[in-house]
């Protein structure tokens, strides 16, 4: 392929991300989003946090380990791209279940996922010449602030700690690394399937080594009663994501990722229809906003 080539597949690429999502990949990343909430509520398994994360990235890889002998390796120019991408999950579930230490669920989450999504936009829109139309801009804040808003409590926003604050918004800085990252290394890499199963295995191998690291290997004993649902969650983790990484090869970096964090709203349907939830005023209008964002993202 001469160079005059080369530039031409990539710019006919570039153009074709450009566009606003497809139908397909507008369903497969909200289907994504659903399954992100859904392994959320399995993952309740009676571990601590970083147990519960350990056993998520073990399960992850040992099925990818599994699936590795019947799809394409990534190019080998991607790789620098997924050993970056696993060592930020790393340190994003670290700083997770930090923020978790100082912090509830409740606030921390949302705040850590709705940020994201707007550093990813700002970003690939200054570095990676993503074009996004003022109607994907307004569909994008809506997702992201209705997230943050979730974190409110009672019609008002409690004070959150400044540490749990603090690293809730690194936990959202790990988040927008490695979805830019992940998003170019999938573009590169020439199969999205090859991507993510190497990364699941490489993530899940950092993940490990950083726990014993921590803990020891005498975690292993602590999360083998709760392998049953750590495999579920995994193998749910693992499809959510997968449709992600596809998606980046599909669409603009900053729609995909805004649109996931419509988990959010899922995880929220699923609290009230099937755990009898309540949620107050101010979520519901939350609720809106995020639902809002995604009719504008398709229309």
């Amino acid at each position: 392929m001469t160079v005059l080539e080369g530039r031409k597949r990539n710019r006919t690429s570039r153009d074709a991300r450009e566009k606003s999502v497809e139908p397909v990949v507008f369903g497969a990343v909200l289907l994504a989003a659903a399954m992100h909430a859904g392994w959320n509520a399995v993952v309740k398994v009676g571990l601590d946090r970083l147990s519960s994360m350990t056993l998520l990235a073990l399960s992850s890889a040992l099925i990818c380990a599994a699936l590795l002998p019947f799809f394409p390796l990534p190019a080998v120019a991607s790789l620098p791209w997924l050993i970056a991408s696993a060592l930020i999950h790393t340190g994003y579930k670290l700083t997770l279940v930090k923020a978790y230490e100082h912090g509830d669920l409740s606030q921390v989450y949302p705040l850590a996922r709705g940020t994201a999504p707007l550093i990813v936009a700002v970003a690939s829109t200054a570095f990676l010449g993503e074009t996004v139309t003022l109607a994907k801009l307004a569909a994008i804040l809506l997702i992201g602030f209705g997230v943050c808003i979730m974190s409110f409590r009672h019609g008002a926003a409690d004070r959150i700690p400044l540490k749990a604050l603090g690293f809730a918004l690194a936990t959202a800085a790990f988040t927008a690394s490695y979805t830019l990252v992940d998003g170019l290394g999938a573009r590169i890499s020439g199969s999205a399937s090859g991507y993510i199963i190497g990364l699941s295995i490489v993530d899940g191998i950092c993940t490990c080594a950083c726990v014993f690291a921590l803990r020891g290997t005498k975690i292993l004993k602590r999360l083998a009663p709760a392998w049953r649902s750590g495999l579920t969650a995994g193998a749910m983790s693992l499809a959510s994501y997968w449709i992600a990484i596809w998606a980046f090869t599909q669409a603009p970096i900053a729609l995909v990722a805004a649109l996931r964090e419509s988990s959010v709203l899922f995880a929220v349907l699923f609290a009230v229809l099937f755990l009898k939830e309540r949620a107050g005023p101010v979520r519901i209008a939350a609720a809106g906003m995020i639902a809002c964002g995604v009719i504008v993202m398709r229309l």
